[in-house]
């Protein structure tokens, strides 16, 4: 059932917790890990143009550091991981990604930000909300 499972990461704690999850089903499973992080492009809306190059350089740095290391992770338990970055909306490009690839489960994590939840509407709801695949989210006490 659970063949290809994708791990949206941005380094966070909460993502770390929800790493955790994503190995232990795709050991169990025998599933290939699809670790993804998306460059959000909307910090660029409020940036001068001069400053855009080098703020979107540094995010997609950290994107990179952030899929290294749950890449790391799995591979100590010897599953067969897949990486990408995307720039864009995460939501958007987090539910692109899970239909592009034939992923069968997200497992993402949730900030638990009140401010993020009641204003801005978190990634995590917003791929709940439209993703075609089912969705695992692990809160940072899970």
């Amino acid at each position: 059932m659970y063949e290809r499972i994708l791990l949206p990461t941005d380094g966070s704690e909460h993502t770390k917790r929800a790493t955790e999850h994503a190995i232990d089903i795709a050991q169990t499973r025998g599933a290939t890990l699809h670790v993804f992080s998306v460059v959000d492009d909307r910090a660029f809306l409020v940036l001068d143009d001069d400053r855009v190059d080098e703020v979107r350089s540094e995010l997609e740095e950290n994107a990179l550091d952030a899929i290294a290391e749950a890449v790391e992770a799995a591979d100590r338990d010897g599953i067969e991981t897949v990486s990408d970055v995307d720039v864009g909306n995460p939501a958007n490009c987090i539910v692109d990604y899970a239909a592009d690839n034939d992923i069968d489960l997200v497992v993402m994590g949730t900030s638990g930000n009140e401010y993020e939840e009641n204003v801005v509407g978190s990634v995590s709801k917003r791929v709940v909300d439209i993703s075609p695949v089912p969705v695992l989210t692990v809160g940072s006490d899970a």
